[in-house]
């Protein structure tokens, strides 16, 4: 979290065209998420916790709001992303990116990130997992917690320390309050958890 903006970097995120990248984003209104929540919020939550941490890239900034299209709507109209304006084509290919293919294992999809991943790629899918991992509270499956917190740790820690340090911390501030979480309401067995 960076702090106040300064007045230029005000004025490059007034100037970003986003309107159009929300509207889109709607289709996701009223699906829910796995990890609790709403998908149509959870864009808006990723895009702003991206603001938060002082990353203001236009291209960026739009592929987070339609970040989810591609897998959440599978009838959804690629053209429609691609034809809104100049930087359309480039917020295409970091969707395309940080986009889970549908034959594809999270660990593969993961570890793609993290080794092939661009710096833009790598810093969204940073902004998404701490949007996820906020979500968790309303999360009842002790074991959908467990499995995420272990895979934030393998797999999202590394990414967030070659581009973020600083959202590093609340990724892993978020992982220990969520194993307290599971502490209090799982009782305590050897191995468990651990």
């Amino acid at each position: 979290m960076k702090g106040k903006m300064s007045e230029e970097e005000m004025l490059l995120l007034k100037s970003t065209f986003l309107a159009p990248y929300i509207q889109l984003a709607t289709a996701l209104i009223g699906k829910t998420r796995e990890g609790g929540g709403n998908m149509f919020r959870h864009q808006l939550d990723t895009m702003a916790t991206l603001i938060d941490y002082g990353y203001i890239d236009s291209v960026l900034l739009k592929a987070s709001i339609v970040h989810d299209l591609f897998e959440d709507v599978p009838d959804f109209s690629r053209n429609l992303l691609l034809d809104i304006d100049f930087e359309s084509p480039a917020v295409y290919d970091l969707v395309l990116e940080v986009t889970r293919h549908s034959m594809e294992p999270k660990p593969e999809f993961l570890r793609r990130i993290l080794e092939k991943g661009s710096e833009k790629a790598k810093i969204l899918k940073v902004a998404d997992r701490i949007s996820n991992m906020i979500s968790l509270g309303f999360v009842v499956q002790t074991e959908f917690i467990q499995r995420y917190i272990e895979e934030t740790e393998r797999y999202i820690f590394p990414i967030a320390k070659e581009v973020d340090n600083v959202m590093l911390a609340e990724l892993v501030s978020l992982t220990d309050s969520r194993r307290t979480y599971l502490s209090a309401i799982v009782p305590s067995k050897p191995g468990v958890f651990e």
